[in-house]
Order: C-alpha cells, then structure tokens, then sequence
C-alpha cells in the first residue's frame, strides 16, 4: 500500500486498482483527485473538506462516493446518494479498502469548542488517521499513524502522548500546513526524539509504502 501526502491532513492511499483519498481540504489542488471514486471525510471544517471541489469532482465522476460524518452530509445536500453518512463503530468498505470508524468528538479548542462531530479511520486495521481528534483506537494494532502535529486545539507535547498511547510502528505527520519551515523543524526534532516509534516527515506529494 502507498500513503501519498497532500496538503494539510490530505493523504492518498493506493494499492494496485485500490485508491482513496481521505481529508481533501481547501488547500489541496485539483489534482489530489485524479482516479479517486471514494472519499472519507472526518469532520466538516474546511481544511479538510471542500465542498466546491467536491461537487465539481462529482460532476465528472458519476461513481463517486464519499462517506463522512452527518454534519458534513448536509453540507454536501448537492451531491445526493453520492454522500453516505457513517458514524463511530461502524464498518466498510471504500476504494476498495476495509474501513473502521472510531473516535466521534473534535478535540476541544477553548470552552468546548468548536464541539463538532469528528470521526477516525482505521484502513485495512493498520493505518489510522484521526482528523482533528487523540482518540486512541485501542481494539486496533496501529501500524501506521498520520500524526496531527500542530493546530490551535493541539500543542507538541499532546501530540507525544498520542503516538506514544497509539504505539505504532511508524508515524507520519499530518495537519501541519499552520508552520513555517522553521516550525516544522522543531516539531520533527522532538517527536524524533521522543515519540518513541519510526517518525519521518514527507514532503507534500511525497509517498512511501506500507
């Protein structure tokens, strides 16, 4: 399997025919949806769904599917039967991959907000990307962590704990458009450090097999 980054939380997974893209937010170019028939979506903020490009993508695409939490349904009401709502302890399949959902809350900013609905997805049982979320799918052996490293409801030291609590073999940072160059620096210096697993940043478009 190859986990290729975008922009962002964006990652692209492809196996042979098997492809799916999961967060494709605001900031991701048109191209992160070339041969992509299904798409997850974890939560309806902007940075990692966009509904514009989405109906466009639909417009071209009469097989597409995407599957995302019920506030993200309603925000896609143009794309039909073409959107499908899941919810934490369901199953499925997407792009030919078997699909977990965990988790089910946005990870608090300040007061309780923004107090959204957030699911994980666990790929195939081994590759899990959270969203905005540290829920730690504790029934699932993580092989492959897409680790949020910065955000304004995320500070370094959480980030730790959370691969650290996952425990996979390898973590690959995610959410991380919020740096700078010398940001991302210091982040990747210390979950080097300390995240006590594999910890290797790719480049945006950069892949590697898992």
């Amino acid at each position: 399997m190859q986990i290729t980054k975008h922009t962002h939380a964006c990652v692209r997974l492809d196996d042979g025919e098997r492809r799916l893209l999961v967060d494709p937010g605001i900031w991701d170019s048109v191209q992160v949806y070339d041969g992509i028939d299904e798409v997850l979506i974890t939560h309806e903020h902007a940075d990692h769904v966009d509904v514009e490009a989405l109906v466009a993508h639909a417009a071209r695409t009469s097989s597409l599917v995407v599957h995302a939490p019920a506030p993200v349904v309603d925000l896609l009401a143009a794309l039909g039967d073409a959107v499908r709502t899941v919810a934490p302890g369901e199953s499925f399949t997407a792009g030919g991959f078997a699909v977990e959902v965990v988790g089910g809350r946005h990870a608090d900013i300040y007061d309780s907000l923004p107090g959204c609905a957030n699911v994980g997805y666990v790929i195939e049982g081994t590759v899990y990307h959270p969203g905005d979320a540290l829920f730690v799918p504790v029934e699932h052996s993580i092989t492959t962590l897409l680790l949020p490293v910065a955000g304004p409801w995320l500070k370094l030291a959480e980030a730790i704990d959370f691969v650290r609590a996952v425990g996979p073999q390898r973590a690959l940072p995610i959410h991380d458009a919020l740096l700078s160059p010398e940001g991302m620096g210091v982040v990747d210096r210390w979950l080097g450090m300390k995240s006590e697993t594999d910890y290797a940043r790719l480049a945006v478009g950069g892949s590697v097999e898992v």
